[in-house]
């Protein structure tokens, strides 16, 4: 995936009330960019972190800037949670994600289940219900999610089961957005609850992949699998 538009670089002042972010830019003007991540974020929102903005182009939108990535450990990672989906899309497209190839017709945002939308859905060869879920904590050397409680998390691994229920295809995702991770694991001291029910959904026929991205100030791409260790 390729940003539109080149990213600027700032140090982050703050982030606060989850969506929001303060940052300094290299004239020193502060400026207010959209966080979209819901998570805690937990290593990576540290004050004086070098971060990275796209400009926002949305007439609409109420900030003028967007946080992209931050760098953490040496490393840049991609915080912005309305990525995964683009880039995993284009992951199977390319034949990147082998393990979802074969379907000629690729779908976003598909309603179904009980009152929600799959993030892609693959057709012409069955049916192949993804979900994707971005991953951006590192613990030691392997990566792990979720970074905070996710009932919503729990919520659609059941209904990927559902669907496995239903005698469809259905898989989880997890997109690493950082490409210094040797694998990874669930945090299920962080959320108990989300661990057991992956190994419930496990059980009931949910495939899980884990891919890690290769990241520069231009692009965000997912490259190659990461061992899962459960």
């Amino acid at each position: 995936m390729k940003f539109e538009n080149s990213l600027t670089k700032g140090k982050l002042v703050k982030r606060y009330k989850r969506f929001l972010a303060d940052v300094e830019l290299s004239s020193g003007e502060i400026v207010t960019a959209h966080c979209a991540n819901s998570g805690s974020m937990m290593g990576l929102k540290s004050e004086g972190s070098r971060v990275y903005l796209s400009p926002n182009t949305n007439p609409k939108a109420k900030l003028d800037w967007r946080w992209e990535m931050v760098e953490a450990d040496g490393a840049l990672v991609g915080i912005n949670t309305s990525r995964p989906n683009h880039i995993v899309e284009e992951a199977i497209l390319d034949g990147t994600i082998s393990e979802l190839k074969g379907y000629p017709d690729l779908r976003r945002e598909v309603k179904y289940g009980k009152n929600s939308r799959i993030d892609i859905l693959l057709e012409g060869n069955g049916l192949c219900y993804v979900e994707v879920k971005n991953v951006t904590l590192k613990v030691g050397d392997g990566a792990q999610f979720p970074d905070a409680v996710t009932a919503r998390g729990a919520k659609h691994l059941e209904e990927l089961m559902d669907m496995v229920r239903d005698g469809h295809r259905a898989v989880m995702v997890y997109l690493v957005q950082r490409g210094d991770c040797e694998n990874f694991s669930i945090a299920e001291d962080i959320d108990k609850k989300y661990a057991d029910t992956l190994r419930k959904a496990i059980d009931g026929g949910v495939e899980v992949l884990c891919y890690h991205c290769t990241l520069t100030p231009n692009e965000i791409k997912a490259t190659a699998p990461l061992p899962i260790k459960f």
